[in-house]
């Protein structure tokens, strides 16, 4: 297994420390992070942590003279600056893939020319046009067509009446009629450069003021809506020509139709589980397909639940002593803000 790669990584959070283990499991991959924060954790874990303003032109020219590639875990970076390190070295996921993840509009109409369904939406750009999508929908949602996440710039109507006068309308915004869903799901799979897919079942999750908590497989969900979801997030990576591991996010309505809500250029938060309960988890296989390296047979070991720790709640979780069951992952972040995600908890099942 002689390799001599470097992977350069842009930002530093959770995901991209999670991304360096898996480098360093693979072997023979270099580790190279880009990044403006300077207390992010992945500075403890890869070979070279580089910390300055990515705006710097000379900085990047820098940073991609160390890499043979690149390749990032977050969504609300610059497009532009993508697009100036895949002028020299190759970035996967290519960056159309962020452009479309990062515009709502684009990100709906790509779908529905897919055939996938999704609930009723338009674009809002003006007062007048939200007051005409509350009269025709009633209960909807208004979020912002890019930015926001975790539940952030995001607007609920149910008459006109609700809406406030205060909302900046210099910003573009997306309204979708309200669906009232029974469940939510996501499926993560790694497309290879040689067209091969590795998918992983889906799994269920559950949301609190629209942060993730809990994630668990297998999930409580028919057979139809286990093989749609899986069939529809294969499209989505074909037509998207897609290298490297996405996420599909879904929900389900009470007549148990799918619809499909959202989706992530990258490894997910509701797949942290598959460090544990798969054999190859998203973020090795991302590794691997970005790199170029061997696609591997992949299978589930044990079934999971995952829970996320927010805030101050990684306090005690740092003093407790876990069953034999349980993986305990701290992100090692040094201010525990309300609603942050500090680390998570998976719990193997039977």
């Amino acid at each position: 297994m002689a390799r001599d790669i470097a992977l350069g990584i842009l930002y530093s959070g959770q995901l991209e420390t999670q991304l360096i283990k898996s480098s360093k499991k693979i072997g023979g991959i270099k580790t190279i992070v880009l990044t403006d924060d300077k207390n992010g954790p992945a500075q403890h874990f890869c070979d070279e942590f580089i910390c300055a303003d990515l705006s710097d032109k000379k900085v990047i020219e820098n940073f991609v003279k160390k890499i043979d590639l690149c390749t990032y875990a977050f969504e609300n970076l610059s497009y532009e600056i993508l697009n100036i390190i895949n002028d020299t070295k190759t970035v996967l996921p290519s960056p159309k893939t962020l452009k479309i993840a990062q515009n709502r509009i684009l990100e709906k109409n790509f779908a529905n020319e897919l055939g996938i369904k999704t609930v009723n939406w338009q674009s809002i750009k003006s007062l007048d046009d939200l007051k005409e999508g509350v009269k025709l929908y009633g209960n909807c949602i208004m979020k912002s067509v890019s930015g926001g996440y975790d539940g952030k710039q995001q607007y609920r109507f149910k008459t006109i009446n609700d809406i406030n006068s205060k909302i900046d309308f210099k910003k573009d915004y997306i309204l979708e009629k309200f669906l009232s869903f029974k469940q939510e799901i996501s499926v993560a799979a790694t497309r290879y450069k040689d067209g091969k897919i590795s998918i992983y079942e889906p799994t269920e999750n559950v949301h609190e003021n629209g942060i993730l908590r809990h994630s668990k497989i297998p999930a409580n969900i028919s057979k139809k809506i286990f093989n749609e979801a899986q069939k529809i997030t294969i499209k989505f990576a074909e037509k998207l020509d897609y290298v490297g591991t996405l996420n599909l996010e879904f929900m389900i309505d009470e007549k148990d139709n799918l619809f499909f809500n959202e989706y992530a250029n990258r490894c997910h938060n509701g797949f942290w589980h598959s460090v544990n309960s798969y054999e190859i988890c998203q973020f090795e296989n991302h590794v691997r397909a970005v790199c170029g390296l061997d696609y591997l047979n992949n299978k589930k070991i044990s079934n999971a639940e995952m829970f996320n720790i927010l805030g101050e709640e990684i306090i005690n979780f740092r003093e407790k002593k876990f069953k034999q069951n349980e993986f305990f992952f701290d992100y090692l972040k040094t201010e525990a803000r309300s609603g942050r995600k500090m680390g998570h908890i998976t719990i193997l099942k039977k």
